[in-house]
């Protein structure tokens, strides 16, 4: 029997040809493995079922939440209390402790329990535990303005508007930072993360792997592969993890440390088998989930519609229009005009810089495609010497970009003060004057230059939006990206753009900008 059977590593396997299994428990970090008796497909308690999870980051991380919240809740009260009239409405000063350090906490608590804002499924990622915090905290105001005119309590205004907005901005904080140290933790030390076994064909578990992997904070480590089509479909093909087959899935699991079961694709493709397998895991702390083949596809695009007991995955169409465009367009014409004022002489300092460091002209032209494919002409700081395009011929076998784009991390046509600039970025500002014409956006799809002629295939799915001064592309890694990435990344922002995934952006493009990372 091999020893190594279980290891992870980050190197490259061959597909494995062992199939024997082991017969005693297996411990692997955190999790120990106990045998589980058969299940009859008999629903258990919720409590022991959830006692008995093999992933249990989440119970002190929620233990932790739960700690923050009460914290958040009594600093608010303790903000309100030096208003001039938060007692108003109270007979004591002992009831109004009470109130705004005892029931008010664990009220506020028991609303945001109740709203699901500790539910692990939106721990640790996406926006929908904040939604749910912003929701049990209207929820908390609407109840209490509901009781203080039912008990005719002349309560103070300022003070439930001052406890209610200083709770939830605290709250909010709160976990924010929470999720930052799990994120961390994560990255750094692969603790909080889930170990999962993918079940399906080796392109549809590789698909899936491929999607986990990119994103480190979301806390999924696949540990293996196990095939549905034998092994022959991996004969040769070298892979990330090892690869199994014609194994017990349950011991499989036990074997290798997983907590997590993923089915890929059309892995379930007998009617029944997936309802079956769901059933064997009862009891034995083994998460479940089914990755379908649809990628790049943000969560509120997609709805759950059951039908005779069919989950119906209904995906809704791109919102490339309506009255979230228009206020997109407004903050983008406002914002731009109002950051021209502000950083004027920011500009006028840069183009000194520039024409001290190089003579010639201080901004850079050049003809960019956009919306509909119409063309435009992009404003940029002149980073490079005056002849950088007729020098660009002698330097094309040297280019370290797969795509469209000619990029050097040592270009020898950029003069110092313009390696300072694309270092910070700050060539990039007289964009603002293309976002107050209307030819690009704060956030949107690189803008790519019109030397190819018309855009093809996927490329061209990115023209049905403005292209951006940042965008996915700019937090994500910037030139260093692969052209597939930075494409898939473009297209995967037209489809799921929102007014909140913007403002993401933008926050999380000032720290790529302080960190210069991928900027050349």
């Amino acid at each position: 029997m091999r020893e190594d059977v279980g290891e992870v590593t980050t190197s490259l396997h061959r597909p494995s040809t062992d199939n024997s299994s082991r017969s005693k428990p297996v411990r692997y970090e955190s999790f120990e493995w106990q045998e589980q008796p058969p299940s009859n497909g008999v629903p258990r308690n919720v409590w022991s079922r959830t006692s008995r999870r093999l992933s249990r980051w989440h119970r002190p991380y929620t233990l932790a939440l739960i700690v923050l919240d009460l914290l958040s809740v009594v600093g608010a009260s303790y903000i309100a209390s030096f208003l001039e009239k938060s007692r108003a409405g109270f007979s004591t000063s002992e009831s109004f402790l009470l109130y705004a350090y005892i029931v008010l906490p664990l009220g506020w608590l028991l609303v945001l329990w109740t709203n699901g804002t500790y539910d692990r499924r939106y721990l640790g990622l996406g926006s929908e535990e904040f939604k749910r915090v912003v929701r049990a905290s209207v929820t908390v105001v609407a109840c209490v303005s509901l009781l203080a005119f039912a008990t005719k309590a002349d309560l103070s205004r300022g003070t439930v508007a001052t406890v209610s907005l200083s709770a939830l901005l605290l709250i909010l904080i709160c976990r924010v930072t929470a999720r930052q140290f799990l994120h961390f933790a994560r990255r750094s030390t692969g603790h909080g993360a889930h170990r999962m076994v993918l079940v399906g064909t080796l392109p549809e578990a590789l698909e899936v792997y491929t999607a986990v992997t990119r994103s480190p904070a979301a806390g999924l480590i696949p540990v293996a592969i196990h095939l549905t089509d034998g092994y022959a479909a991996a004969r040769g093909i070298e892979t990330p993890v090892p690869v199994y087959a014609g194994r017990d899935v349950l011991s499989l699991v036990r074997e290798v440390g997983a907590d997590t079961i993923a089915v890929c694709g059309s892995a379930s493709a007998e009617p029944g088998e997936l309802r079956r397998l769901a059933w064997q895991l009862e009891g034995t702390g083994v998460d479940l989930v089914v990755a379908p083949q649809l990628t790049d596809i943000a969560g509120p695009r997609v709805h759950i519609r059951p039908i005779e007991g069919l989950p119906l995955l209904h995906v809704e169409e791109p919102t490339l229009s309506g009255p979230g465009w228009l206020v997109k367009n407004l903050m983008d014409r406002v914002a731009a005009g109002l950051g021209l004022l502000m950083i004027s002489p920011i500009l006028a300092f840069i183009a000194l810089g520039i024409r001290l460091s190089d003579p010639g002209p201080v901004f850079f032209r050049q003809t960019r495609v956009g919306h509909d494919g119409r063309t435009f002409r992009v404003w940029k700081f002149r980073t490079m010497y005056v002849d950088a395009e007729e020098r660009k011929a002698t330097l094309d076998e040297l280019n370290e970009s797969d795509g469209m784009l000619f990029k050097m991390k040592q270009d020898p046509r950029i003069f110092t003060f313009g390696a300072k600039l694309r270092a910070t970025s700050m060539d990039e500002l007289p964009q603002l004057i293309n976002v107050l014409k209307g030819e690009m956006s704060l956030v949107g799809p690189r803008p790519l230059p019109a030397d190819d002629g018309d855009y093809l295939g996927d490329v061209r799915r990115r023209l049905l939006v403005r292209p951006g001064m940042t965008g996915l592309w700019q937090v994500s890694g910037r030139s260093d990206l692969s052209w597939d990435e930075a494409v898939r990344l473009d297209l995967y922002y037209v489809d799921n753009w929102s007014l909140t995934y913007d403002l993401s952006i933008l926050w999380r493009t000032i720290w790529v900008v302080l960190k210069r990372k991928g900027a050349y």
